[in-house]
């Protein structure tokens, strides 16, 4: 069966345990945009903080004091209800002016400025986190040092949340059973008719747990922060890939953070990696009983995904005996969850986190 949990990359070291989100005020995300608006156009690029109210929500609100239609507000991805979230949203033909008259129930506009484009899913650079987790453990600010020592110097296992899989945790079997058109079998589980979009989903889970599988692997064999011969490496400053001919001389760039292998988001159209690499996997996938050109129907390219992912600024202070605050950033696409279940060596499940893959 396939399995999409993972293993902790520190499971030596006792975690701060803790509850996360007692009020709304310990968590909060602040959006890092990949750009700035120009100043002209014919959008309007608008900030917000919302506090204790969900994307979709207030993009609600927004859409009934703009008169406007929900789909005309663009964002560049969804942030969880139980918090304070600062985010960006565009609309076209609003005024600046306008946006800022606005008085929203659970939000406020913080800017209004013109641009040329629409804002779309994924234009941003990641997500500041400043988060306080209570009641953790007497000393979580030396087993708090101990795992960011490890994180900051191995990187943060850059897998898929149980937010990908639903309550059950079985939305990838359910993905299984749809690549390999078993419809009675899918009947059996109360499923008899599937929407495009709910018909991707549960393939993009299959995917995610396909990931989860490869990423496993490379962390109960030590080579999370390692390469392979034949890997897909990423340059971690222009993003840019490619393959790895020599393994011995590409590992002193990954200890500096310079280059990171890269895992599979299987699909049809996948760059593939080589050698020792590659044979993983393909192992992973024919474990699965999966062939790559199963996903053509869907339409499911494929695309790489870092295998692990930098915690920038990761800093960490106690307030009083039993209150932790972190802040960290993570780049587009990567959990804050990953980082805080290897911190307080618990699951950790969000409403929603952004979920930027091409093909996943």
């Amino acid at each position: 069966m396939l399995n999409w949990q993972i293993p902790y990359l520190t499971p030596d070291l006792p975690g701060t345990g803790g509850k996360l989100r007692v009020e709304i005020d310990d968590f909060i995300v602040e959006e890092v945009p990949a750009y700035e608006p120009c100043g002209t156009g014919e959008h309007t690029f608008f900030g917000v903080e919302k506090r204790d109210i969900s994307t979709l929500a207030l993009i609600h609100q927004l859409a009934q004091a703009l008169g406007v239609a929900e789909r005309d507000i663009s964002c560049a991805g969804l942030k969880d209800a139980r918090a304070v979230a600062r985010q960006t949203f565009s609309v076209q033909w609003v005024p600046p002016e306008k946006l800022m008259t606005l008085t929203l129930d659970k939000a406020r506009i913080l800017w209004a400025k013109r641009h040329t484009n629409k804002l779309r899913s994924g234009h941003l650079r990641g997500n500041r986190f400043t988060l306080r987790i209570r009641d953790v453990a007497p000393d979580a600010g030396a087993r708090t040092s101990a795992i960011a020592g490890q994180l900051l110097a191995r990187g943060v296992p850059n897998g898929y949340g149980r937010q990908r899989f639903g309550n059950r945790g079985n939305n990838h079997e359910m993905g299984l059973l749809l690549l390999r058109n078993d419809r009675a079998a899918l009947r059996t589980h109360g499923i008899h008719h599937l929407s495009y979009k709910m018909r991707q989903f549960l393939i993009s889970a299959v995917q995610s747990a396909l990931f989860n599988a490869l990423l496993a692997a490379r962390i109960e064999q030590g080579l999370l922060d390692d390469v392979l011969p034949g890997d897909v490496a990423r340059k971690e400053d222009t993003g840019g890939i490619f393959i790895v001919e020599d393994a011995e001389a590409e590992r002193p760039r990954v200890k500096a953070w310079e280059i990171s292998a890269t895992g599979p988001i299987y699909g049809y159209k996948m760059l593939a990696a080589q050698a020792e690499a590659g044979a993983l996997e393909a192992r992973i996938l024919e474990e699965a009983s999966i062939a790559l050109a199963d996903f053509r129907p869907f339409q499911a390219k494929g695309s790489r995904r870092p295998l692990r992912y930098y915690p920038e600024g990761l800093s960490w202070q106690m307030e009083g005996a039993d209150t932790l605050t972190l802040s960290f950033f993570a780049p587009k696409g990567a959990y804050a969850t990953s980082l805080l279940r290897e911190l307080m060596k618990t699951e950790v499940t969000l409403e929603v986190e952004d979920e930027i893959d091409e093909g996943a």
